[in-house]
């Protein structure tokens, strides 16, 4: 009899097969199905329309990767075992289950202190004890504890088949083209030596564009003003929300699960205790995009005049204007920002404070600080890429580990 297998038609790489039955049985569990609902680019959607993908598209999409890396790394005599391909495989499948709704927009706060990684460590450690132990290497090289360093380097590190697939399949589904990256050429130019992930010499513009290209989708997608300005609204809707649960008035929610989590979280949060995520991951999978979505529709009708009047603006889309700029925003300007809307809509000060704020944001393009990228010559020599003759990523540029950081303030349209 033979093994079931899968063929998964995907619009960015084609076909994807899924031969193993350890790998089938994960993406039929309902905690990794919850990833179609949960959007990978959260309010990118409303500045590019097609970017409605979901967390579920990306780790199918990174687990493709991952095959095509494993078996270019054995094609050149790389020793990767039958426990440890499959290990890789299941790990990179499950790198993003930790998310919440809405991803990164919500990152620590729904949940103050609790970080994605942290919750996908624990669903996979009970995932584990479900499958009597089948995810001990997977588990191994998640946390980079696997005496083959590369194969941990390949689910999180400056090269990653995660970054690949996410800057590959974003720039797909917005239609942004500076987001395109060569990552096949770059996955056949994989090597390894003395157990570390090395790119041949051959892809040195490869990794070039894939820098540019990340550096380019920060400003251009992820860190795009009308897409903050959405976040932001959503993450003072949140804090609204916890603020009047907190003073005693009634914020009825769609979903018990979402209640659940903003009256709990929400009270730890008050005590500066952790939040006891462990003892809630059941609950928590059952959380996604549509519980908070269908609850921000509800809170329309709010009789609370600032939750009613962010989430009618969110869901209708007039969001908060934005400027984003090199310069601190000046204060003279905020001050008179805040003034309007405290007339506009009868409001205090602190009040008024959901409506106008500024913040700070920042983008790296290549850190040598962090894990490097290092290139093998064909001599057998080892550089940095940000060492290398010639090289558009370097540190005379200020490029290479410079942090470009601006400043922002959202304000209520006159």
């Amino acid at each position: 009899m033979s093994a079931a297998r899968k063929i998964i038609n995907d619009p960015v790489y084609g076909f994807i097969t899924i031969d193993e039955p350890l790998i089938l049985e994960l993406i039929s569990h309902p905690w990794y199905q919850r990833l179609r609902n949960i959007h990978q680019m959260a309010f990118a959607h409303l500045v590019y329309p097609g970017a409605v993908h979901s967390r579920l598209h990306h780790s199918l999409g990174a687990y493709h990767l991952m095959c095509i890396a494993l078996n270019e790394l054995k094609s050149k005599g790389v020793s990767i075992t039958a426990e440890e391909e499959l290990g890789a495989k299941a790990a990179i499948l499950l790198h993003d289950m930790g998310h919440g709704p809405f991803s990164h927009a919500l990152e620590n706060e729904l949940i103050k202190n609790v970080h994605h990684e942290s919750i996908s460590l624990l669903l996979m450690e009970q995932l584990n004890k479900q499958l009597d132990g089948q995810l001990d290497t997977a588990l191994a090289i998640f946390t980079n504890k696997h005496p083959k360093k590369f194969l941990s380097q390949l689910v999180s590190g400056q090269l990653d088949v995660d970054r690949m697939d996410y800057l590959n399949r974003d720039s797909f589904f917005t239609g942004v083209a500076e987001g395109v990256i060569g990552y096949d050429r770059i996955l056949k130019m994989l090597a390894v030596q003395n157990g570390e992930l090395l790119v041949e010499e051959k892809a040195i513009f490869s990794i070039e564009k894939f820098l540019v290209s990340r550096r380019l989708m920060y400003w251009q997608v992820y860190l795009h003003k009308t897409v903050l300005s959405a976040e932001m609204m959503l993450v003072n809707i949140i804090r609204r929300a916890k603020e009047l649960i907190a003073a005693g008035q009634e914020v009825n929610t769609a979903t018990e699960e979402f209640g659940f989590f903003l009256k709990a979280a929400g009270q730890t949060e008050k005590s500066g205790d952790r939040f006891p995520i462990e003892q809630h991951l059941g609950t928590f999978c059952r959380l996604d995009d549509h519980d908070v979505m269908a609850t921000i529709k509800n809170w329309s009708h709010h009789p609370d005049k600032i939750l009613a009047t962010l989430c009618r603006s969110l869901t209708e889309r007039k969001l908060l204007k934005v400027r984003l700029q090199a310069e601190p925003v000046e204060k003279a300007f905020v001050k008179e920002r805040t003034a309007a809307v405290m007339q506009e809509l009868g409001l205090d000060e602190k009040e008024a404070a959901y409506f106008v704020f500024t913040g700070t944001t920042s983008n790296t393009t290549y850190d040598t600080r962090d894990e490097r990228i290092n290139i093998l010559f064909k001599d057998g020599t080892i550089r940095d890429i940000s060492g290398v003759d010639n090289a558009l990523i370097n540190y005379e540029s200020g490029v290479a580990y410079g942090e470009i950081k601006k400043y922002y303030i959202c304000y209520r349209r006159p």
